[in-house]
């Protein structure tokens, strides 16, 4: 029990550095909100590794410490949204759906931009928002894709270690 806190633990922090090196890229998307999803990988490790609970504690940790130390109020609501969302997505994908693993981060990456939007969408009282849509799932499905490749490597050399613990 102990070396699972602990591991869960290095993926809530690993998370939170992910999102830090986010918070410092720039935005030079041509559609506001657009992100690389690098704390995602995280997450995505932890649903495999361990289970979907434990996914969603470090997806809380790292939404709740990211927002508070680089963000805002506004942020954290916007990673709620899209944070949850994902990752049930892509614990159904996982469960019945038959994914991989790049189907299940591609549906995560699809479905945070689905939440955010919506979240904006209350926030600015304005449904035009939605226009930005189609960006936003295109993003997703890229960045997705990434987040699956780095996870598949990140699996194939973490996989025979964490089975010895």
């Amino acid at each position: 029990m102990g070396k699972k806190v602990a591991l869960l633990g290095m993926c809530s922090a690993g998370a939170i550095l992910l999102g830090y090196v986010e918070s410092l890229i720039p935005v030079f998307f041509f559609v506001p909100g657009m992100k690389l999803g690098l704390a995602n990988l995280a997450v995505v490790l932890t649903l495999y590794f361990f289970s979907p609970r434990d996914a969603l504690i470090v997806q809380l940790v790292r939404i709740v410490v990211v927002g508070f130390l680089f963000g805002n109020l506004f942020s954290i609501a916007f990673s709620l949204a899209g944070g949850l969302l994902s990752l049930g997505f892509m614990c159904l994908a996982k469960r019945y759906g038959g994914f991989t693993v790049y189907g299940v981060s591609v549906a995560g990456g699809v479905t945070h931009n689905i939440g955010q939007i919506c979240v904006a969408a209350v926030l600015v009282e304005n449904v035009r928002i939605i226009y930005y849509l189609p960006f936003l799932l295109l993003s997703g499905l890229v960045t997705g894709l990434l987040i699956g490749l780095l996870s598949h490597e990140m699996m194939k050399r973490l996989g025979g270690y964490l089975k010895t613990m």
